[in-house]
């Protein structure tokens, strides 16, 4: 029985935390210096840094949510136990979420087989990437649906080794930076006054998925002692850290590698930026650090999110066979999740899927701070935090709507019928669950 118990209990913080950072730190940092610096220059650390504070004041609300529901559900039960008379829009968002975790787990999939085998014979094999991705999440599937346990110890040794791996890039770049430090606070400067406040809000709005997954700590209550210490400590922790790291490494990158090279290489910059400094060696320091980066995203977005499908399955949202566990672990909602992952990437169009996320996610970001302020006294919230978090949130979701619309209008429109395939999804499952509700409630 004592053993029973360990086992539920599997997670201390020093996993919880690499959940999170696990979430967090996947392909983000690999991914957004391009496309910042592309529109607001020597800025760009200054933006990621407002991000930053968005995901801190977005986790504020998850913290005192997770803390008072203490509910693996997280997302979908928050919103769901907060207004228990609105049974569609649990469903709704139920939906949302999971495929907004899907499309990462994907998009982290294809991004760890494009580090995995660039500079290879088979790196411009589209169908190499997708056999490769695929084969990474079967083998993180494999490992969350075997033990909580054996999921916790290799998200450690993953996320504190990639940590380990970006500390050693930025302090490769700061040793062999080019420019003077003075010569890049006089750019920012100049930045600063030829860019417009909403640019740098948009790429904060826009590098707000880089702090994605710090809810991921939420999803596994049911595994830890003490949720009401370990949920905010695992959470600010890992947000505190996803900041500095990301600040430190793009502000070393600025001043190693020209600005112009960062945008032309975009993903690839900080591996080309690494390689013409050291060489070969440095090459392979990033590609090591992005795989690392990527595997730890995958085995944490999974491990989170099946058990948030498993409770959205048990209310009848989703098909109840996703509820079954066997051990606590949800593992046919595991192999679900692996396999609709792998069939995006089968299908392609992982960019428009990804635009999707980051929308999902900062909308969400949004409900449920609404939902904290809604219940802000029992909460034990901060009614200026709260409402703070209400307006930087819904500033960026209307800014990266602003950004899509002027910018990839043909990408908003798939992200709207994405949006009106879920909800009809979400609607039938409703509707099928509260006629099952009612007849059992007047039998015939």
């Amino acid at each position: 029985m004592e053993s029973k118990k360990k086992e539920k209990k599997a997670l201390g913080l020093a996993e919880l935390v690499a959940i999170a950072l696990g979430g967090m730190v996947g392909g983000g940092i690999f991914t957004i210096l391009g496309v910042s610096v592309s529109i607001i220059g020597f800025m760009t650390p200054v933006a990621i840094l407002i991000g930053g504070v968005f995901a801190l004041l977005a986790a504020y609300s998850y913290v005192k949510l997770g803390v008072y529901y203490k509910d693996e559900g997280a997302t979908y039960s928050f919103y769901k136990r907060t207004y228990p008379k609105i049974p569609f829009l649990s469903s709704m968002i139920g939906w949302f979420v999971i495929f907004g975790y899907i499309s990462t787990i994907a998009l982290y999939a294809f991004t760890f087989s494009s580090y995995m085998i660039s500079g290879s014979d088979l790196a411009e094999s589209i169908w190499a990437r997708k056999l490769i991705a695929i084969g990474v999440i079967a083998v993180f599937a494999l490992i969350n649906a075997w033990s909580v346990n054996g999921m916790g110890k290799t998200e450690d040794f993953l996320v504190y080794t990639k940590l380990l791996i970006l500390a050693a890039i930025a302090f490769i770049f700061f040793q062999n930076g080019t420019m003077p430090v003075s010569e890049f606070f006089g750019k920012l400067q100049v930045d600063w006054e030829q860019s417009h406040v909403m640019s740098i809000l948009i790429v904060s709005s826009l590098t707000f998925v880089a702090y994605e997954g710090f809810q991921l700590v939420i999803n596994g209550v049911n595994e830890m002692s003490q949720p009401e210490k370990k949920i905010p400590g695992a959470i600010y922790i890992a947000v505190f850290l996803v900041i500095l790291i990301y600040v430190v490494i793009s502000f070393a990158a600025m001043l190693a590698i020209p600005s112009e090279e960062i945008i032309a290489k975009k993903e690839f910059s900080l591996a080309a930026g690494a390689g013409k400094i050291i060489g070969i060696w440095g090459t392979r320091l990033v590609i090591v650090g992005a795989v690392l980066a990527t595997s730890s995203a995958i085995s944490g977005t999974l491990f989170g999110s099946s058990r948030q499908m498993a409770v959205i399955a048990g209310d009848g949202f989703f098909p109840r066979i996703l509820a079954r566990r066997k051990n606590g672990i949800p593992r046919i909602g595991i192999i679900t999740m692996a396999v609709t992952a792998s069939t995006l990437i089968l299908v392609g169009g992982l960019e428009l899927i990804l635009e999707f996320g980051s929308v999902t996610f900062l909308v969400v970001s949004l409900l449920m701070a609404i939902a904290n302020f809604q219940i802000r006294k029992q909460t034990n919230s901060s009614t200026i935090l709260t409402l703070l978090a209400i307006l930087c949130l819904a500033t960026g979701t209307v800014l990266i709507f602003y950004y899509e619309y002027t910018h990839q209008w043909e990408q908003l429109l798939f992200i709207v019928f994405i949006y009106v395939i879920l909800t009809v999804f979400s609607w039938f499952f409703s509707i099928r669950e509260k006629r099952r509700l009612h007849r059992e409630e007047f039998p015939k």
